[in-house]
Formats: C-alpha cells, sequence, structure tokens
C-alpha cells in the first residue's frame, strides 16, 4: 500500500468506529470466536509458514505460538463481559448527592506493529486484546518474517472486513507511511532502536503507546541453586527460537563455587535436548536472516568459547553456544544478543551482582536460580526489571493472569488479559450528580460558615 491508501483505510476504520458497532459486547464476542475458529481451522498452514521462515517445528511453534495466542482469546471470550462494565467507586461525602463510577472505552483505532521473532503470537496476541476491548485494527507484522505475514494477512481478511480489521504487509517505507498518520493508539513489540522511532513519530500527534522491546536479561545461578536444575531450565529458555526471544536469558551470571559444575551440566543438558549434533536436527530452527546470523557470529569469542557455536551461512544455523570467563567489557556484553549463545559471567557476593544488574538499562525479564529465599527476596527487590521468574524462565509470558510488559529501556505499557484490556482502553472517570437536592457552599458568595464547612468535609 501507498501513503494514500494507508490514508483511505485509516479512515474507513475511523469511520466505522465512530458507527458505533464496535461498542456492543456481542460483536466483540463474535469477532474474537470467528478469529479463534479460523485458527483453529488453519493451524497446519500456520505452522508451515513459521517454519519457513524460523524454522520452528509444529510441536514449538503450538506451545509457543498458536497454542498462546489460543490462549488469550479465550480467556477475552470469558472475561470481556465482566470488563466491559462499568465499575462503581466510593464518593466524597463533599460531593453528596451523586454515583461516582469508572467507564471502560475502546481508544478507537489502533495500530499494532508486530515482530518477526514470534511472528504470529506477537501479532494475534495484542490483536485479542484490541478486540475485546473494543477497537478496530490496523496491523503491520514484520517484513522479516514474510510467510506469516501472508497467512495472517489472509485469515484476517477472512475474519474481518477492512474496515474493522486489516493487515498491511510491507517494509520500512510502509512503517513510515503508518507512523505519520493519527491513531488513537500505537502498540509496538520490537528493538529499542526501532521503538525510539516509534515513540518520536507518535509524540507527533500525543499518540499514547505500549512499547514492549527487549535488552539483556540476566539469569543469576546462586550457590544455593538445584544445578542439574537450573542447568536443564535454563538451556530450555536461553535456545528456545535459537535464542530469539525477547525474554531469554542473555546472560549467566554463576556464583564461583558452582560454576564450573553449572557449564558441565549446561553441556550435559544441549546434548540431551539438541543431541549431539543440533544442525542435524529437523526440530532446530534457524536465525532469521544473513544479516542477523553474522552479527550473532560475530558475538562470538573463539578464546572464551567452550561448547558449540558451530554454524551453517547455508541454512543460517548455529549451534547451542556456551562461554566463560566473560566481563561487560567483551563485545558480546555491549548488546542484546538474540541469538543461541550463552556468555557465563562469575560473582562471588550477589550486592555486586545486584549493584552491576542496576547500572545496566533495565532489562525486560531476570531470572533468579536459588534456595535461599533470602537471596530471592533481596534480588527480586532490589532489581529493577519488567519481570521473570524464580527458578525457571521465560513461563511468566504464558499466561493470561499476568500483565507482560518491560521498564525504562525494556519497554512501556503490559498486556495480557485484564492488562491487555486496559492497554487498549481509556477509563472515563465519571460523577452522576443527582439533582434533588445541591449543597449551596461551593457557590459564590462564600461565606465564612460555608467556608467551615469546606474545611470539614475536604482534610
Amino acid at each position: 500500500m501507498n501513503e494514500n491508501d494507508i490514508k483511505t483505510l485509516i479512515e474507513k476504520q475511523k469511520k466505522f468506529y465512530t458507527s458505533g458497532r464496535t461498542l456492543d459486547i456481542k460483536y466483540r464476542l463474535d469477532a474474537l470466536k470467528r478469529l479463534k475458529d479460523k485458527i483453529n481451522a488453519n493451524l497446519d498452514e500456520i505452522h508451515g509458514a513459521i517454519r519457513k521462515d524460523l524454522g520452528k517445528s509444529a510441536f514449538e511453534s503450538y506451545m509457543c505460538e498458536t497454542g498462546l495466542a489460543l490462549s488469550e482469546i479465550s480467556y477475552m471470550l470469558k472475561h470481556t463481559r465482566r470488563f466491559s462494565r462499568e465499575r462503581r467507586v466510593l464518593t466524597p461525602l463533599a460531593q453528596f448527592a451523586s454515583r461516582s463510577f469508572v467507564k471502560p472505552s475502546p481508544y478507537g483505532t489502533v495500530l499494532i506493529m508486530s515482530p518477526w521473532n514470534y511472528p504470529f503470537l506477537l501479532t494475534v496476541d495484542p490483536l485479542a486484546d484490541a478486540l475485546a476491548a473494543g477497537n478496530t485494527v490496523i496491523i503491520k507484522p514484520s517484513a522479516y518474517s514474510p510467510e506469516t505475514s501472508i497467512v495472517i494477512a489472509k485469515l484476517v481478511a477472512e475474519c474481518f472486513p477492512p474496515e474493522y480489521v486489516a493487515v498491511i504487509t510491507g517494509g520500512r517505507e510502509e512503517n513510515k507511511a503508518l507512523l505519520k498518520q493519527e491513531f488513537d493508539y500505537i502498540f509496538f513489540t520490537g528493538s529499542q532502536a526501532v521503538g525510539r522511532e516509534v515513540m518520536r513519530s507518535a509524540a507527533e500527534n500525543l499518540t499514547p503507546v505500549s512499547l514492549e522491546l527487549g535488552g539483556k536479561s540476566p539469569c543469576i545461578v546462586d550457590s544455593s541453586a538445584n544445578i542439574k536444575l537450573a542447568a536443564k531450565r535454563i538451556v530450555f529458555g536461553k535456545y528456545l527460537n535459537c535464542g530469539q526471544t525477547c525474554v531469554a536469558p542473555d546472560y549467566v551470571y554463576c556464583h564461583a563455587s558452582v560454576k564450573e559444575r553449572f557449564i558441565e551440566a549446561v553441556k550435559k543438558e544441549i546434548t540431551l535436548q539438541f543431541g549431539s549434533e543440533p544442525l542435524a536436527s529437523a526440530d532446530y530452527g534457524k536465525i532469521i536472516n544473513a544479516v542477523h546470523f553474522e552479527r550473532v557470529n560475530g558475538l562470538i569469542d573463539p578464546e572464551k568459547l567452550v561448547f558449540g557455536g558451530e554454524s551453517d551461512p547455508e541454512t543460517l544455523q548455529i549451534a547451542p553456544a556456551v562461554m566463560d570467563g566473560v566481563t561487560r567489557s567483551d563485545k558480546i556484553m555491549q548488546e542484546e544478543i538474540f541469538g543461541p549463545v550463552m556468555p557465563v559471567m562469575t560473582f562471588n557476593d550477589i550486592g555486586s551482582v545486584i549493584e552491576d544488574v542496576n547500572s545496566q538499562p533495565h532489562p525486560l525479564a531476570l531470572y533468579i536460580f536459588a534456595k535461599d529465599k533470602k537471596i530471592i527476596r533481596r534480588v527480586t527487590r532490589s532489581c529493577s526489571f519488567g519481570g521473570g521468574c524464580v527458578n525457571d524462565t521465560v513461563i511468566h509470558l504464558a499466561t493470561s493472569n499476568m500483565g507482560f510488559g518491560g521498564v525504562g529501556a525494556s519497554g512501556i505499557g503490559s498486556y495480557h488479559g485484564k492488562a491487555g484490556f486496559d492497554a487498549f482502553s481509556h477509563y472515563k472517570s465519571i460523577v452522576d450528580k443527582k439533582t434533588w437536592m445541591d449543597l449551596p457552599m461551593r457557590y459564590r458568595p462564600y461565606k465564612k460558615f460555608n467556608g467551615k464547612l469546606i474545611r470539614m468535609f475536604l482534610k
């Protein structure tokens, strides 16, 4: 689409929104049901597209993409009616007699810009939240995952008229054209660099935004941790989707007394989970493109590589790799890895870890493996991060019962479940003042006695 086509489409969506059809709860629920049924009817096609883009197996695609998306839709089908109700709140005595309430209202026409690493999940999850809240939606999927984008466009076109939900494919030119337009809300998932551009463009029209970004998420392994189980769960989270996960443990901070045991356990787990030749496995994915493949390969220091790291430029695959003896000055610690490389740093005092983590931009996730509850409380209380896990990785985002989002450099706002409904809603605060009486104390001319009454009420 060119800029004029995009502008025309947005105008149609705004007109459709002002018709009031999306305000009807039944209309929203019917839309969600159609979306859920369409996904279930096309799972094989969706999984096939994801495999072409990222090399994911159907098992992993359902576990981490379509299954989670269906779960979010199901949650919204169950709770949208309740979320949409007015909520009565207490009224101050000074405003007697009146009724005060909060009324959720859709923003209007919203833009959802989704990334390539989980191209289906990170498109459909916010879409479900936006529809539940009563918005019209324009979706802009990533150009880096074209096969999945094609399938998403097809499914959306079969479910909804374009004036309600539409998909715009393409690359940077389409992104620029979209960001010039006046949306009522923008929801972006992607890199910090592009997130800054989105926020800069949104500021031109004073458009509110949610930014789901990333960062270098630390994983702390204390001396009290169950090392074997920690290695198993960290290997799962780190190398899931070949490390191309926004909440993947970016690096490991391991206590010096257990570091050697931990690294040996990690090596064994990689072999158990991925086989002795990961690149030969049909279930092992790939790096999204040649540019990212070269970038990730360039972060591996051969002198500090202690396991794995074999690569194939033809298939764009990099085997799970482990680096030891890493410090903050290493190249791999200067940017988010977003690939299957695990740098291991060492500590002796948890206080120094907390100080170091807090000296960096706030991460999207943090993970702590420990049995010592004092250590766990100290880390989760003292460090600033979006969300995380105790004695596990990545699973905190796989629920509709908690909001998911970053803090500081890792994001603005959160979504999933009620938090997702809230993200795409404006809450109107309304006072319904009764007419059968009218307290005179606020009106001019001001009287000394009325002033005393006001001081009684407002203190």
